[in-house]
């Protein structure tokens, strides 16, 4: 069995923004399906951040502050029963799918460290996780293709159904099937790569994604800073 046909397992937040430093998780969920066409099993997680949730990020996903302060749980053991059940997945050696992983990873690091005390890093040495991006694995195979490479472009694209945009089950059930639809369309160049070898492979993938879209800002007269790492950041140095 090749590893897009097999068990996978998705994660995906909803957000008070889209800084990896600052913002905040507000709810999560973790989608696991044991193969194609199988009900999956849904995991999730309401947050009360402790912070104002922007009415921006409310019209995204619906979440308001009033109504994630009266429904949501503290964010230290939300944080802790995520980052164990991704582990158990990871012991299992069931991969994980994340898109845009360096988001949704490092903002679960970052929270850990904020609520717990501890990096993400903690909860996988001694079964390492393995991660498959919907985003980084199409730009590598259809390198060539025009147009933007949202979830929902994604999702398009493959012929994958997304119910509830912005929802985290939503999203992740729906990365998970983007990337089975992958796996399938470029097999001959997939199916006999190992979970553990993607990972390595999309590292190095991201990482030259990112140095030509650096190059592109440069071109234009853009200041972004496009990070090379994945599937996570490097923890920023202290303030002096």
């Amino acid at each position: 069995m090749t590893w897009y046909e097999g068990p996978l397992a998705a994660f995906d937040t909803e957000t008070t923004g889209v800084d990896v430093e600052t913002d905040r998780i507000v709810s999560a969920a973790v989608v696991v399906q044991d193969a194609p066409g199988v009900r999956p099993r849904v995991s999730r997680w309401l947050v009360n951040p402790g912070v104002p949730v922007p009415e921006a990020a409310t019209a995204v996903h619906g979440l308001s502050e009033e109504h994630l302060q009266h429904n949501g749980r503290w964010p230290a053991p939300v944080m802790y029963e995520i980052a164990e059940q991704l582990a158990e997945h990871a012991a299992l050696g069931r991969p994980l799918v994340v898109m845009n992983a360096p988001f949704d990873l490092t903002l679960l690091d970052r929270e850990l460290r904020r609520h717990r005390a501890s990096p993400l890093d903690r909860w996988f040495r001694s079964a390492p996780l393995r991660v498959l991006d919907p985003r980084v694995l199409d730009k590598h195979l259809d390198r060539y293709r025009k147009g933007r490479r949202t979830l929902a472009d994604l999702c398009a694209h493959y012929g994958v159904t997304l119910q509830g945009a912005h929802d985290a089950a939503a999203d992740a059930q729906a990365a998970l099937e983007v990337v089975r639809a992958v796996g399938r369309r470029f097999a001959t160049r997939l199916e006999r790569l190992s979970p553990a070898e993607l990972h390595a492979l999309q590292a190095n993938w991201h990482a030259a994604q990112a140095r030509g879209l650096q190059a592109w800002f440069a071109r234009n007269g853009a200041e972004e800073t496009v990070c090379t790492q994945w599937p996570l950041r490097p923890e920023l140095p202290a303030a002096a």
